[in-house]
């Protein structure tokens, strides 16, 4: 009788966490993502007829790179959250974008 409950627990330690699993085998690394979709359109960029507009080029590149894109975008929004999206950093970046360019304006008119 003791034989399936030790087996039972063995199965549960050894079995990997599925969030874990599936970060490290189903989601693809985002910078490599990213790597690929530049190669992708440097490649479509120069592959596009000559006498087209720049905004032409860059309009077709990225049309023909669009599935890397989304799945670059997929990983980065399946991601986590990044280092600097703590709540202090984002309070002082907020606290400093407004602070300073009014405290810039009073150290102006102080002038």
């Amino acid at each position: 009788m003791r034989m399936p409950v030790l087996s039972l627990s063995a199965m549960f330690l050894l079995a990997t966490d599925p969030a874990a699993a599936g970060s490290a085998a189903g989601v693809p690394d985002p910078a490599e993502l990213e790597r690929a979709w530049h190669r992708c359109l440097r490649e479509a960029r120069v592959h596009q007829p000559t006498g087209q507009s720049r905004a032409g080029d860059e309009r077709n590149a990225l049309d023909e790179c669009k599935p890397r894109e989304d799945a670059l975008v997929a990983a980065l929004m399946a991601g986590a959250r990044p280092a600097d999206a703590r709540t202090g950093t984002v309070w002082s970046r907020t606290w400093a974008a407004f602070v300073e360019p009014v405290a810039a304006w009073f150290g102006a008119l102080r002038r």
